[in-house]
């Protein structure tokens, strides 16, 4: 059990930093769009069974915690990580709105991005970085 908390603090985390900046390299650029709209889909579809935000992974790390013995756990794997990494606790509607603002602004960024010679005007070169 110990290791999957480990694989899972892990991959979790890489995950939602690759969300967060993968659009920045163009060899990932088309990923993270997957992923980002994975990650919304979840929030959102999954959201209306099991509640706005539902993210498997962040369901099945706290199945794992749980039977390590964590008790009180946070709504959020926000939240988890955040105590976890500084021993401090934050105000779970902070943590809320600045991943939900993450999300957007990286889906926003990822999206223009990934789609942005839709926008250029006809006769104008393509920009290779």
């Amino acid at each position: 059990m110990r290791f999957l908390d480990i694989f899972f603090t892990v991959f979790h985390t890489c995950l939602v930093l690759f969300n967060l900046f993968g659009w920045i390299w163009k060899k990932t650029r088309r990923l993270n769009l997957i992923c980002l709209l994975l990650t919304a889909g979840s929030w959102l579809i999954l959201g209306i069974f099991y509640g706005l935000g539902y993210c498997p992974l962040t369901d099945w790390h706290f199945n794992i915690l749980r039977k390590l013995g964590y008790t009180d756990l946070p709504d959020s794997y926000m939240s988890f990580l955040f105590t976890r990494l500084t021993g401090l606790q934050i105000d779970q509607s902070l943590v809320n709105a600045v991943t939900m603002w993450g999300l957007i602004i990286a889906l926003m960024i990822s999206l223009y991005l990934n789609f942005r010679h839709w926008f250029k005007p006809a006769g104008r070169k393509e920009d290779t970085g």
